[in-house]
C-alpha cells in the first residue's frame, strides 16, 4: 500500500492526540483501535474530506480496496462518498501504525494503564 509520510504523520499525530484522551480510563489494547476510529470520524463533511484527499483519492481508493477485499472478501465502503473513503483510509492506515507498538501487542488482552498509554505514544513518537 502506498502512504506518503505526510499522510502517515498526520496520521499518527491524531492518534497521539486522541490517546491523551484515554488516560484514567478503562480501555482495553484490543479495543484501542476500535476506540480511535469507530467512535467518531476523523473528518465530517463532504467538502473537507475532498480537501483532505485531494490528489490522494486513488491511492486511498486503492488501499480500501486492497483492504476490503483481503478482510472480507469484498469492498463495502461507499467508494463514491468522499467523507466514507477518507475515514475508511484513516481506519486502515491507524491500524497499520498501532500493530507497531510492542506495548499495546504486550498488553493485548488487558487494560491499559496510563503508563502503558505513554509507551504507546512514546513508541509511535519514534
Amino acid at each position: 500500500m502506498k502512504v506518503k509520510e505526510e499522510r502517515r504523520q498526520e496520521i499518527k499525530e491524531y492518534i497521539i492526540d486522541k490517546m491523551e484522551e484515554y488516560k484514567d480510563s478503562e480501555v482495553y489494547a484490543c479495543d484501542l483501535h476500535n476506540e480511535l476510529f469507530n467512535t467518531d470520524y476523523y473528518i465530517i463533511g463532504t467538502y473537507k474530506a475532498k480537501q483532505c484527499l485531494g490528489k490522494d483519492t486513488f491511492d486511498a481508493i486503492e488501499t480500501i480496496k486492497e483492504y476490503e477485499q483481503s478482510n472480507f472478501g469484498e469492498v463495502t465502503t461507499d467508494l463514491s462518498d468522499p467523507e466514507r473513503v477518507v475515514n475508511m483510509y484513516v481506519y486502515i492506515i491507524g491500524e497499520e501504525i498501532l500493530q507497531e507498538s510492542e506495548t499495546l501487542q504486550d498488553k493485548w488482552n488487558e487494560y491499559l494503564t496510563n503508563e502503558d498509554i505513554d509507551n504507546i505514544i512514546k513508541e509511535l513518537k519514534i
